[in-house]
């Protein structure tokens, strides 16, 4: 499939710098996304993050250039650490021995060989969903810089909510809200150079002071509803939308905001939507 095509370029173009610098955004050109979705799909598909996949590869092929007599100097300069106490310590966590130990005779090493993105057909679980195409609207709420690290990005933006819960920002921008969607949004702008995350309402009111306003641009997205407790139930939906709906959908990920929904804020049975943007193959 085109799809999956695409995501195979991305990764062989990785394993052609892996002693070299790898550019994100390169390669999430060639899987034909933006930086931001190509990290989030490879995480989902691969089940590990794309910068520990590359951490493993490079010391799986740190620990053959060692065990063919490679100085532990030369091969840690090779796969990008100027520093031996960084190569070290990366080496030990993949292979839970010293780059010195692993020349010796007998010693057990971890090999972690290259991916290949294949389609499997997965278990018969529906899957809601509906294809919204909107004109451009404007957000107001709390702005927040996003990592460019997605998997950093999962751990930051439950944080966000926690602080904009505890410093009232919600009893702030609930009584601006008008318009589609409707609910307290979660809006990931990570299409430029600066990421961020808004928790804002959909409006055409002024932003209050201390509050940020952004436009979030014209497009069709795919609409998939969940409940559960946060933010576990949500981040399985995104996982299953990527892996289980997007590869068979016609469509594929476009370069605008990917949003959350929120109808009930109840963050041990919260109900809320997964906005997807889309665009067809």
């Amino acid at each position: 499939m085109e799809w999956l095509d695409h995501l195979n370029e991305a990764v062989t173009y990785i394993e052609e710098q892996l002693t070299g610098e790898i550019d994100y955004d390169r390669a999430a050109q060639l899987a034909c996304c933006s930086s931001y979705h190509f990290q989030r799909m490879f995480s989902y598909i691969a089940g590990v993050p794309l910068g520990e996949y590359i951490r493993r590869r490079r010391m799986s092929l740190a620990a053959v250039e060692l065990q063919n007599g490679g100085r532990v100097l030369d091969t840690a300069l090779r796969y990008g650490y100027e520093s031996p106490t960084a190569f070290n310590r990366a080496f030990q966590g993949v292979h839970g021995v010293t780059p010195s130990a692993a020349r010796g005779e007998g010693v057990t090493l971890r090999a972690y060989p290259r991916l290949s993105f294949k389609l499997t057909v997965k278990g018969a679980e529906e899957m809601e969903y509906r294809i919204v195409k909107k004109d451009a609207f404007r957000i107001v709420g709390r702005k927040e810089p996003l990592s460019k690290d997605v998997e950093e990005c999962f751990q930051m933006v439950p944080q966000m909510w926690q602080r904009a819960a505890q410093e009232g920002v919600l009893p702030r921008i609930v009584p601006l809200m008008e318009g589609e969607p409707t609910g307290v949004l979660g809006v990931s702008a990570c299409g430029g150079d600066e990421w961020e995350y808004y928790i804002a309402v959909a409006t055409k009111k002024e932003a209050p002071a201390g509050l940020s306003e952004y436009t979030v641009p014209a497009g069709t997205w795919a609409v998939f509803p969940g409940t559960g407790a946060m933010p576990h139930a949500i981040q399985e939906l995104e996982k299953r939308v990527v892996t289980e709906w997007l590869p068979s959908s016609g469509y594929e990920y476009a370069d605008r905001p990917d949003m959350e929904v929120y109808l009930k804020p109840d963050p041990a049975k919260a109900r809320f939507e997964v906005w997807v943007p889309v665009v067809k193959k």
